[in-house]
C-alpha cells in the first residue's frame, strides 16, 4: 500500500479549508467486491445441487476448465485497486464461491500468490452450494472475529438464501466491520421476489444498528451482489442508503453508487439495460474528515476492456465464462466495484 500524493483540488468536499494547489501525503487502501459467477470446485458435492458444474454435468466443468476459470478470476482480482495501490485491494468481498478448495486454488495462482491473501468463508444453506467470502491482505488487515448471520425468508414467501458474512478486523489502526452479501435473485420477477431482498436488507440493517448502538462512529462496510439497484426499495428504504453525503448521518448509510446508476453505469446488463447490483455501502463515519482515521475518497466500476465482450449479440456486456452451457473462456457476468479510502500519512521530517 503506497503513499499517495494528491492535490487537494479533487478533495475540496473533504478539505475545503485548504488552499488550492497545496499537496498532502496520504495512505490509500482499496476495498473491492466481485461476483465470480459460478466459481465451483468440479468435484460433486452430494449435499448440494452442483451437478451442472461437474465434468459429467451440463456445463462439462472439467478440472481443466476449473483451473482456467481460477486463472481468469485471479487475473481480475490481482488488478483491483492497482490504479492507486501497487499492492492491490486490502479487502475483496466475493460471492458465488463454492468451497475452500476453490478459494485455495484461486489464491495459489501466480497473479495472487505473492499477495498472501487469506480468506474467510463459511458453508451456507444455498441449495447450489455457492457462498460469500472475504479475502484480506494480512499486511493491512487483522481479522478479529467472523460469523455468518442467517437470512430468514419465512415471511417473504419462503425459500433459502445465502447468509450474511460479518467480519470485524483492524484496517491499519481502525476497527472495521465488513458485511458481505449475496441477496436473493429476481427469479420469478423483480416485484414478486422483492420481499426476499427486503428481508436480506433488514438483516443487514439490524446488524448495522446493533454496531452503531455500541459505537456511533463505527466504520461499517456493507458490500455484495444485492440483486437490486441503488434506487430499489430494499437498498434505499429498508437498508437506508442514500447517495447524498449530507443525509448520511446517524444510521443512514452512504451509497456512492447512486450517481453511477443515474449516469447509466452498471455492473451487469440484461436486455440492453444496465443494472448496478454490486455495491459497497458505507456508514457515516467514513465521511468524517477528522485526521487520523480512514475516510472515503472515491469509487469506481472496474470495467476494463478485457472484461467486455467485443463481438456478437452481447457486445459491450461483461465477458462471462459461459454462453449457455458452452465454456467461452471469459470472466464473469458482473463487473467488480471498488472504493478507495485515504488516511493521513505520517509526515517525514526534513533533515
Amino acid at each position: 500500500m503506497k503513499h499517495l500524493h494528491l492535490l487537494l483540488a479533487p478533495l475540496l468536499l473533504l478539505y475545503s479549508g485548504n488552499a488550492c494547489g497545496q499537496s498532502k501525503q496520504y495512505k490509500i487502501a482499496a476495498v473491492a467486491f466481485y461476483n465470480l459467477e459460478n466459481f465451483f470446485n468440479p468435484e460433486d458435492n452430494p449435499d448440494t445441487d452442483d451437478e451442472d458444474f461437474t465434468p459429467e454435468g451440463s456445463h462439462r466443468y472439467t478440472e481443466a476448465v476449473f483451473m482456467q476459470k481460477a486463472k481468469n478470476m485471479a487475473e481480475v482480482l490481482a488488478q483491483l485497486g492497482t490504479d492507486y495501490s501497487e499492492d492491490g485491494a486490502a479487502l475483496i468481498g466475493l460471492c458465488e464461491v463454492e468451497d475452500d478448495r476453490a478459494l485455495k486454488v484461486l489464491l495459489s495462482q501466480t497473479q495472487l500468490k505473492k499477495r498472501k491473501y487469506r480468506y474467510i468463508r463459511f458453508d451456507g444453506p444455498d441449495r447450489r452450494g455457492i457462498n460469500v467470502a472475504l479475502l484480506y491482505n494480512p499486511t493491512y488487515f487483522k481479522m478479529i472475529h467472523a460469523k455468518p448471520i442467517a437470512v430468514n425468508l419465512h415471511y417473504a414467501g419462503g425459500g433459502i438464501t445465502r447468509d450474511v458474512l460479518v467480519v470485524q478486523g483492524i484496517l491499519q489502526g481502525d476497527t472495521v466491520y465488513v458485511l458481505v452479501n449475496h441477496w436473493p435473485s429476481r427469479s420469478g420477477g423483480e416485484a414478486a421476489s422483492a420481499p426476499k431482498r427486503a428481508a436480506a436488507a433488514e438483516v443487514n440493517r439490524q446488524i448495522v444498528q446493533q454496531i452503531l448502538t455500541l459505537n456511533k462512529n463505527a466504520r461499517i462496510i456493507v458490500m455484495g451482489d444485492l440483486n437490486d439497484d441503488p434506487i430499489s426499495p430494499s437498498v434505499a428504504d429498508v437498508l437506508g442508503a442514500t447517495g447524498d453525503r449530507n443525509k448520511a448521518q446517524h444510521t443512514t448509510l452512504y451509497n456512492p453508487w447512486l450517481s453511477f446508476y443515474k449516469r447509466g453505469i452498471g455492473t451487469l446488463s440484461h436486455n440492453d439495460k444496465w443494472n448496478l447490483f454490486d455495491q459497497i455501502i458505507l456508514s457515516p463515519a467514513w465521511l468524517n474528515t477528522h485526521t487520523g482515521h480512514w475516510q472515503y475518497y472515491q469509487a469506481s466500476v472496474f470495467n476494463k476492456d478485457f472484461l467486455i465482450t467485443s463481438f456478437g449479440k452481447y457486445r459491450g456486456y461483461p465477458h462471462r465464462s459461459y454462453s449457455g452451457n458452452k465454456w467461452i473462456n471469459g470472466y464473469s457476468d458482473h463487473f467488480p466495484t471498488i472504493v478507495y479510502l485515504i488516511k493521513d500519512a505520517p509526515q517525514q521530517r526534513e533533515e
